[in-house]
């Protein structure tokens, strides 16, 4: 089971396969997915537009020829993610070997083609969570950001001016000028003939990353895949008081379970996003009682909303909810990779998977690891720490360093003056109650502010010693900073390319190797 502070218990009974939960999810998350037989309604034109994407991404050979394979009625095993700034968090890449490793798995237990597939949220409006990146100096999280500025319209589209050159010099120095900076400059810098956007350039960087495993990296904002998935899109314009009352109905059933809903669903709540014609705003769609849709201060009939879907489909979005059904209608899915938040969307999800598709997508966890680099782990060794361990503050860390270094004698003294003094207040509280209820209260209080300041008093004897020894700090900055940098798991917060910058950016086999490897939880890697 995972280590990772902060999951949810849905996510926790979701990897335990327990019951009610492995009924929404398709199967267990390491079994009983392979051998489904899913097909796509048009898989030519899914091909002809996954090509002329591969293209505008330098995709190599190996990625062409899983394009042809899906053009042949391979299945495909998904997943994805926000274009954040240089590639994002680690997870990312976790998530995309995740897919590779699922993908030749089932192929070699099948013998039918499967081929990874990473589809690109470019569809998102929230700019201020993707136009960032983080990076470690050697004392500090260091973050970078664009400075990009957006009226609302979808992330994908936001052009990279001249400003990224000042960022990506930045990035470099951080980097140490490895050989993957001039990669993220070559996808990320505009030049003659190339003027990126915040989510081309993000795809052409999965597509190069990944280009010897023949990931297949696609973003679905446009007219041609939004046309090819607009049964989705129909079905929740058509249907939406249904697909309204069923998730109303399971978020109802999750909380009544003492699940927490990850998305919020509400009377009037809607799937859909309304692209402005004009300003290229996306603004969200809600459903009126009265049967009508409002978006900003527009007012639609279902009419109205359907024939702008059959004239410019790119205009209408799903949502998280309905993100996934989208995406199925469009590719040949036989499982989606999702993270700890992702897998929790699945639940509400569920429900719509059943009304519009009458079937369930098995959702399989990506990888999650820690990376360990040897300065690091030698530090692990020396003080014997386990990752769970730093997995706190560098000060609860640097006290925990402190109190192992103090002689043992002091160490036994502590220990058995608070012993001692614990057993005798225990008693003595007991006592006093057993006298008069109000009398062991404050017994209790007294007993409390004891206990306190004997925890001070060994707090006090660590710090000593970390005074004694300033290497002790040291080691417990170095390896918080390095496995949980800011108090979040590193997968979670520092950018996968500051590792590939580190170790080479033939990492992203390592990342195979232990997606195929892998179990449900959390793994620690050792570089």
């Amino acid at each position: 089971m995972s280590v990772l502070p902060h999951l949810s218990a849905l996510y926790g009974d979701y990897l335990a396969a327990a019951e009610p939960v492995r009924g929404w999810y398709g199967s267990e998350p390491l079994s009983g997915w392979m051998g489904r037989a899913v097909a796509v309604a048009e898989p030519a034109k899914l091909a002809d537009a996954l090509a002329l994407q591969a293209a505008e991404f330098g995709a190599a050979p190996a990625t062409l020829a899983n394009i042809e394979r899906l053009r042949a009625g391979a299945r495909a095993v998904v997943t994805g993610q926000q274009v954040g700034l240089f590639g994002g968090p680690l997870f990312t890449l976790l998530k995309a070997a995740t897919a590779i490793a699922r993908a030749a798995e089932a192929e070699r237990t099948t013998g039918v083609p499967h081929v990874p597939v990473f589809w690109l949220a470019t569809d998102d409006h929230d700019l201020a969570e993707v136009d960032q990146v983080a990076l470690l100096s050697k004392h500090a999280v260091e973050t970078l950001r664009v400075g990009l500025t957006s009226n609302g319209s979808p992330v994908g589209e936001a052009p990279l001016g001249p400003e990224i050159s000042q960022v990506l010099d930045q990035a470099s120095e951080l980097l140490g000028w490895a050989p993957v900076c001039d990669l993220l400059r070559e996808c990320y810098e505009p030049r003659e003939g190339y003027a990126p956007t915040l989510g081309g350039a993000f795809g052409r960087l999965m597509t190069r990353l990944f280009a010897g495993h023949g990931l297949v990296v696609m973003d679905a904002a446009g007219h041609y895949f939004h046309a090819l998935g607009a049964s989705a899109l129909r079905a929740a314009i058509a249907r939406a008081g249904e697909l309204e009352a069923a998730l109303l109905a399971r978020t109802a059933e999750l909380e009544s379970l003492g699940y927490h809903a990850q998305v919020l669903v509400k009377p009037g709540s809607s799937l859909l996003f309304l692209l402005d014609a004009t300003t290229r705003q996306r603004l969200l769609l809600r459903h009126l009682a009265d049967g009508s849709w409002k978006a900003g201060n527009q007012t639609f009939t279902t009419g109205e909303l359907l024939q702008i879907l059959e004239d410019a489909p790119e205009r209408i979005s799903p949502n998280a909810l309905l993100r996934p059904i989208f995406q199925d209608v469009i590719l040949p899915t036989v499982a989606y990779i999702g993270g700890p938040a992702e897998i929790a969307y699945f639940a509400q999800s569920a429900v719509l998977y059943q009304a519009i598709l009458g079937r369930l997508t098995p959702v399989l966890p990506r990888l999650s690891a820690t990376l360990i680099e040897p300065a690091i782990g030698a530090l692990l060794a020396q003080h014997e720490l386990q990752l769970p361990d730093v997995m706190t503050t560098s000060e609860a860390l640097a006290q925990k360093l402190g109190a192992r270094a103090m002689p043992i004698e002091g160490k036994r003294k502590i220990a058995a003056v608070g012993n001692a003094m614990d057993a005798e207040l225990t008693v003595l509280t007991e006592y006093l109650a057993s006298m008069d209820e109000s009398l062991g209260r404050s017994a209790a209080v007294s007993g409390s502010k004891m206990r306190y300041q004997m925890n001070r008093l060994r707090r006090m004897a660590a710090t000593f010693e970390l005074q004694k020894e300033a290497s002790l700090r040291k080691h417990a900055d170095a390896l918080t900073l390095n496995l949980f940098p800011n108090a979040h798991p590193q997968e979670r917060l520092l950018a996968g390319v500051w590792f590939l910058a580190r170790n080479g950016e033939d990492l992203v086999d390592r990342f195979v190797q232990e997606a195929a490897e892998m179990c449900a939880g959390h793994a620690v890697v050792r570089l």
